[in-house]
């Protein structure tokens, strides 16, 4: 199965009732928790289980962690299994964010073990303009037991990695937010503004096309071809959620020694001794070259 997957795919599938799939509904308003599963109740798609950001795919925030650390695989293994999942399920994940919550979801399935697992291209946006069916029943589907099993090329790391690794020549760290919070510019969430020393940016938007579905490989490969497919490469944002479409583009574009920097921003600014930078690497690296 392709970590991406058609609109014309999934109706396919839900046409000849595939009984190994399970389509997850991620929708999620970090502003507003309890919306996206008001959306959820008014319309998803047919079958569709739910899984909350916060409730599902994150652990209780602690001192540290970040935003939303990550959750404990055998808590989420038990979760993910009341929702119909098993280790040889076929899921498939879809939001209305250009896929930001659903490849939280995709990265954790890959992470303990059930490697069907994919991203709906376009979402939900995609999906309804097409004019495919949409439901408001709440299935109750029979639970399943997943057991997590950890993937170990599908690899995170703390905080204490990513500073020993700060400015290492074979190491990329990745910051996938938007270029004014990077810059130190503004920072409408955490307490502290700025980035991770030596980080470049790379909005995860941009691998997106204006309809919310994610570029071709080609583009993909142009987007981040600075980037040698040889480093390792350790990708972070917030609280360790929008870094994960960036992951799923790279793996798209054929990277693979890929990180994610779970507790990401918000835990790395817990730390009083960790080093914080403000304005354009690459400009400060082109005047004290000159």
């Amino acid at each position: 199965m392709k970590n991406i997957v058609s609109t014309e795919w999934l109706a396919g599938e839900i046409d000849r009732k595939n009984n190994q799939l399970v389509i997850v509904d991620t929708r999620f308003n970090l502003g507003k928790p309890q919306e996206g599963y008001n959306q959820y109740l008014k319309g998803h798609i047919p079958g569709a289980v739910y899984a909350d950001l916060e409730k599902h795919l994150s652990a209780p925030i602690n001192k540290h962690g970040g935003r939303h650390p990550l959750p404990d695989i055998d808590l989420l293994a038990k979760k993910l299994g009341e929702l119909g999942i098993d280790n040889d399920s076929h899921v498939v994940i879809y939001d209305d964010q250009g896929g930001m919550i659903a490849s939280r979801l995709w990265w954790l399935l890959h992470y303990i073990g059930v490697s069907n697992a994919a991203v709906l291209d376009g979402g939900w946006k995609k999906w309804t303009s097409e004019n495919n069916p949409i439901f408001n029943a709440v299935p109750n589907p029979s639970g399943k037991t997943l057991h997590p099993r950890v993937n170990p090329e599908w690899k995170w790391v703390d905080h204490v990695e990513v500073k020993e690794k700060l400015h290492h020549p074979d190491t990329i760290l990745i910051d996938s937010r938007e270029n004014s919070r990077y810059l130190g510019e503004s920072e409408p969430i955490d307490p502290v503004a700025g980035h991770i020393p030596g980080a470049r940016n790379y909005f995860w938007k941009d691998i997106l096309n204006e309809d919310g579905s994610l570029k071709q490989r080609e583009e993909l490969t142009a987007h981040f071809s600075d980037i040698p497919l040889e480093k390792e490469i350790i990708v972070y944002c917030g609280s360790g959620v929008s870094a994960c479409p960036n992951i799923l583009a790279l793996n798209e574009a054929g990277y693979s020694n890929i990180k994610l920097y779970a507790g990401s921003w918000s835990d790395w600014i817990t730390y009083p001794d960790n080093p914080i930078a403000v304005g354009d690497e690459r400009e400060q690296d082109r005047d004290s070259s000159r």
